[in-house]
C-alpha cells in the first residue's frame, strides 16, 4: 500500500504567512520560519512554500525568506510563486527547494514544463493548478486565482503530465478555506486522467476529511492544508494516528 502524505502549506506574502477564504480576504497568520520549524518537528511529510503574490506582481520569489525556511527543515520542500523560467527554477533549487511548483508561468509558456523536466527531472516539476467551476466545467485560473484562463483544467493536467510534470497539486478555489471537505469530484476527475501523484488542496476542516479523501479516493496521494494546521485545530501527529487507525497507511 502506498503511504499517504500530509503536507502543510505556507502561503507567504510580504515575508509573512497569510490565509484567506476562496483565495480572498487574506489575513496575516505568522512568521514562515517559525512555522516551518514547527511543522518539521510535528511530523509533516513535506512542506509547501508559496509566494502567493509573486506572479500577480510580476516579480521573483522572496529568496531571503525561502533560504531561512529551507535551513530550518529536513523534510522535502516544494516552492512556487513567480516561476517563469529555468533561471527561476535554478534560483529556488539553490535556495534549498527539492521540488518547484509552476502555475501561471507554465500557462504563459507551456514549454517551461518540458524544458524544466528535461534539465532537472520529472520528479522536480510540480504542476500547481488553481481550479474553479464555471458553468459546470472545471476551469483553470491564473494570477493567484484572479483570472479565468478559459482553459479546461482537466485537459491542462493531461497536457502538463505529457510534457513532464511529475506531480499535480489541485487547488480547488471553490473549497479553499471553507473547511467543508476536499473537492472530491474534482480529484476523482483528475485521477481518472493522469497517472502521476495528485496532491489535494483546499477544503480540509477536520481529521475525517482526510480519511474520506484517502479511503474513498485511492487516486489521491497527499492532502495539503493550511488553516486547520496553522490554527492548531488539527495536530499532524494526532491526524496520522487517526488515519492509521482508520486503515490509511501513513508515516508515523
Amino acid at each position: 500500500m502506498i503511504t499517504k502524505r500530509i503536507i502543510p502549506c505556507l502561503d507567504v506574502r510580504d515575508g509573512r504567512v497569510v490565509k484567506g477564504v476562496n483565495f480572498e480576504g487574506v489575513r496575516d497568520v505568522a512568521d514562515p520560519v517559525e512555522m516551518a520549524r514547527f511543522y518539521d518537528r510535528a511530523g509533516a511529510d513535506e512542506l509547501v512554500f508559496y509566494d502567493i503574490t509573486a506572479s500577480a506582481e510580476g516579480r521573483g520569489i522572496f529568496t531571503d525568506v525561502l533560504r531561512r525556511v529551507a535551513g530550518e527543515i529536513f523534510i522535502p520542500l516544494t516552492v512556487g510563486g513567480g516561476i517563469r523560467s529555468l533561471e527561476d527554477f535554478d534560483r529556488v533549487l539553490k535556495c534549498g527547494a527539492d521540488k518547484v511548483s509552476v502555475n501561471s508561468g507554465a500557462i504563459a509558456d507551456p514549454s517551461l514544463i518540458g524544458r524544466a523536466a528535461q534539465r532537472y527531472g520529472d520528479q522536480c516539476v510540480v504542476l500547481s493548478m488553481d481550479i474553479k467551476r464555471v458553468d459546470g466545467r472545471f476551469m483553470l485560473f491564473a494570477r493567484g486565482g484572479r483570472e479565468n484562463t478559459g482553459i479546461d483544467a482537466l485537459e491542462w493536467a493531461v497536457r502538463g503530465v505529457r510534457s513532464g510534470a511529475g506531480e499535480i497539486v489541485a487547488n480547488s478555489i471553490d473549497t479553499d478555506g471553507v473547511q467543508g471537505g476536499f473537492d472530491l469530484e474534482l480529484l476523482d476527475a483528475l485521477a481518472a486522467r493522469v497517472d502521476v501523484p495528485i496532491v489535494a488542496s483546499g477544503g480540509a476542516g477536520c481529521m475525517q476529511d482526510f480519511a474520506d479523501l484517502f479511503l474513498g479516493h485511492p487516486g489521491v496521494d497527499a492532502g495539503l492544508a493550511a488553516s486547520i494546521f496553522h490554527r492548531r485545530e488539527v495536530e499532524i501527529g494526532a491526524l496520522k494516528r487517526f488515519l492509521r487507525a482508520s486503515g490509511v497507511e501513513v508515516r508515523l
